[in-house]
């Protein structure tokens, strides 16, 4: 989805500034998520979850992924 996809490149673009060694571990964690994010089983709970949240009236124009992603970051809200 469009909302994942922006969440990984905030990650990749955090990732990209993490050069010092006691911030590797920090790297790898947030490779670890990148590739939770890609993976097939998350897109479909994400895609049951979305289903869930407009059944429900409870969807919000921020997508899950990306606001994950600049909880994490603290990236400026849109």
């Amino acid at each position: 989805s469009l909302d994942t996809d922006r969440a990984l490149v905030l990650l990749e673009e955090y990732c990209k500034k993490l050069r010092k060694p006691e911030e590797q571990q920090l790297k790898k964690a947030i490779r670890k998520v990148m590739g939770i994010f890609k993976s097939s089983l998350f897109q479909a709970l994400l895609g049951s979850f979305k289903k869930k949240a407009t059944r429900h009236g409870t969807t919000s124009h921020t997508s899950l992924p990306a606001a994950l992603a600049c909880d994490v970051l603290g990236c400026p809200k849109d």
